[in-house]
This record gives structure tokens, C-alpha cells and sequence, in this order.
């Protein structure tokens, strides 16, 4: 580590205000200590969210639930109000993660193999920032990478309740990340599937499964269905070639769970 200088705003205001240059904002903190402690990013001051009281909690109204961006990720397990979701994130990490990470610093991260982001974009969620409101279609851009601009704080994740929805996760032992994750979200409006820690491209849809699955909510919609191997990642944990293959697997177990 190194030294740096550490704020603690108590309101959202306060800290946009302290955010800028070199600073940058410190929520759960899961995955940006190690990235400090890797010297992979050296910001002069880190400002944390932690104590602004607005940011946390949860809330539902209108059929739509309204994550507080500073709310961990043990909150949302115990919730219960969006099953699928309290589900996922019951199994994020540890219980020491899930005592300390937050949707908000998971959200604005964007890994490529994390699983909020899949419930986000399969959902239709909304991602509330200090500045404005982002749909998930426009707020996941690329492994790593968002819509956010300098000094733009996720503030709370707005998500529609679905009429069936469930998120499959194959984890890598010893992460506890995905390998892959197929979060699926049925509603009024038609089916959607988003994939995780399987493409270069982080977050994705998978359109075939979509429209397969609009016209029949059923594993067997997926049969000839075969989900293309490029551009997915390939590393020690596995092939793009095997990756592919657990897309339609976990997809098929996320489709029979929520029927």
C-alpha cells in the first residue's frame, strides 16, 4: 500500500463535491483495496461512501425495487421482496464480502464475471446516479467499463420485479466468482437473458435465448439453440469453447428454476 488522504462525506452532495482528479470513491471497497494494495491505481485521496445514511436501504413501491447504491450485499439477501435477486446475492463472495460489498460499488465496477450486472441488464434495471438516470441497456459498456462519467456516484439500482426470474451461477471455487452466470427475467414485456464472467465483452445479452424463450418459456426452447465461442474469455478456469457450452446449460437450470 501507499499513503493516501481519506474523506468521509455524509451526503451525496458532499461527496460529488470531494470527488475529482486523482480521488476516487471507496463503497464496499471488495474489490478496490486489492487493486491499491496490487498498486494498480494510486488515487491521491479516497472518498467514502460508507456514511451517507441516503444511499442505503431498500424500498418497494409500484412493483419496482429500490436499492440504496451503499447497501451491502447481505441487505439484499435477507431482503426477500425480488426472490431471484435476494438469491444471488445470498451466494456473492463470503459472508465477510457480503458483509462489506455493496451493489453499488459492484454495479459501477462492472467485472466482467460479476452477477449484479447480469440481474441489472436481465431485469431492466435502472442505475440512479447523484446526476441522472441510466437505463442497464446503456449503463454496461465493456469489461470494466460504464457509462459513468468523472465524479458520477451510483446512488441506488431501481429494479422492476419480473414475473418469473432466476440466476444460475457456475462459480470458480476459489473466487467464488462466476465462470459463468445466466441471470433470466420474465415480465410483461418479454423474456430477457444476461450472461456473466463468460465474454471478453463482460455483460451481455443473449438475444437467440430471448426470443426462443418468448415464444416458448420452457428448457426445450433452447434445444437448437448453440451459443458461439467467439470472443468469450479463456483462461486457466476454461475454454471460450466450454464457456459456450455452460452458457446454455446454466441458461436451461435458470429457465426450469423459475418455472
Amino acid at each position: 500500500m501507499y499513503a493516501f488522504d481519506i474523506e468521509c462525506p455524509t451526503t451525496i452532495a458532499e461527496a460529488a463535491q470531494a470527488l475529482g482528479g486523482e480521488n476516487q470513491a471507496l463503497s464496499g471497497g471488495q474489490t478496490l483495496i486489492p487493486t491499491l494494495k496490487a498498486r494498480l491505481a494510486s488515487p491521491e485521496k479516497l472518498v467514502s461512501l460508507t456514511a451517507i445514511a441516503e444511499m442505503k436501504g431498500i424500498s418497494s413501491a409500484g412493483g419496482v425495487l429500490s436499492i440504496g447504491g451503499a447497501t451491502c450485499h447481505a441487505d439484499v439477501a435477507a431482503d426477500g421482496s425480488y426472490k431471484a435477486l435476494s438469491e444471488l446475492a445470498a451466494h456473492i463472495g463470503d459472508p465477510a464480502v457480503r458483509n462489506r460489498g455493496t451493489i453499488g460499488g459492484s454495479v459501477a465496477n462492472n467485472d466482467p464475471a460479476a452477477c449484479y450486472p447480469a440481474a441489472a441488464l436481465a431485469s431492466g434495471a435502472t442505475i440512479v446516479t447523484n446526476t441522472r438516470e441510466i437505463a442497464a441497456d446503456d449503463f454496461f459498456l465493456g469489461m470494466f467499463e460504464t457509462a459513468l462519467e468523472e465524479g458520477e456516484i451510483v446512488t441506488a439500482v431501481k429494479f422492476p420485479i419480473p414475473e418469473k426470474a432466476n440466476y444460475q451461477k457456475f462459480v470458480q471455487p476459489a473466487s467464488r466468482f462466476a465462470l459463468v452466470g445466466v441471470f433470466v427475467a420474465k415480465t410483461t414485456d418479454g423474456v430477457r437473458v444476461a450472461v456473466t464472467g463468460a465474454s471478453n465483452e463482460g455483460v451481455h445479452r443473449w438475444t437467440a435465448a430471448e426470443e426462443a424463450l418468448n415464444a416458448s418459456f420452457a428448457v426445450s426452447a433452447l434445444d437448437d439453440l448453440t451459443v458461439s465461442a467467439d470472443n468469450l474469455i479463456a483462461d486457466l478456469h476454461g475454454s471460450p469453447e466450454y464457456r459456450a457450452h455452460l452458457i446454455k446449460v446454466m441458461t436451461g437450470r435458470a429457465v426450469s428454476a423459475a418455472s
